[in-house]
Order: structure tokens, then sequence, then C-alpha cells
């Protein structure tokens, strides 16, 4: 497999900006990871993830790339089950999304510029 290059995103990182983004401007500045996979199946119709666990990974990457922000549920929110991660786009990252978005829209998914550089 072929490393990718510096500043560019694979295209469950880009759609993950996009959906984040579509999220977050409808109320939803916060999310989790499974509320996250279900927004991406019922907006772009994307197929089930065969695994949660790449989700995450990407997730961490996306973190690590400056483009989302994360930290723990507050206990009292978790009412009895186990605490979970919020994510939220940070200014960078929202950037990207409206960017990833915008050339999305003309062209074949996937076939896009994904860059993280950082906004001129």
């Amino acid at each position: 497999m072929p490393r990718r290059k510096p500043g560019t995103l694979l295209p469950l990182e880009a759609e993950i900006l996009v959906t984040a983004l579509s999220m977050s401007r409808s109320g939803e500045v916060s999310f989790h990871g499974f509320g996250l996979a279900r927004s991406m199946r019922e907006q772009s119709g994307s197929r089930p993830l065969t695994s949660h666990g790449t989700l995450y990974k990407a997730l961490s990457r996306l973190e690590e790339f400056g483009l989302l922000s994360s930290r723990w549920e507050d206990a009292a929110a978790a009412q009895g089950r186990p605490r979970r991660r919020l994510y939220e786009l940070t200014g960078h990252g929202a950037h990207v999304a409206r960017r990833a978005a915008a050339d999305s829209a003309g062209r074949a998914a996937g076939h896009f510029p994904r860059t993280v550089a950082e906004p001129t």
C-alpha cells in the first residue's frame, strides 16, 4: 500500500469531515463515533463500516492533524453506560470540510483534492 502524501486525506477522513460539518450546521456541534457513523450512512448512503475500529483510527488521525478536537463526556451524562468520547470540528477542520464538500459537489466521490494544508 503506497504511503499517503503529506497534507492529504483518505476518502473516509474527508467523508467524516463533511458529515461533521453538516452535523454542526444542524446544531450538533459535538458528536460521538457511533452517532457520526449513523449520520454518514443517512446523509451519503455510504455502506456501513466494516469495522468501527477503522472509524476511530480515522478520528484519531484527524485529531492529530488538528482538524478535530475531542474530550470525554461528563460522567453524569453517561447515565449508567460507558462514557463516550465527543469530537468537534476545529476552525481549520471546518475550513477543510467546506473545501472538501465544495470540491466533491461537482466530482465523483473520492476524486477530489483532499488537502489539509493551512488556510491562506
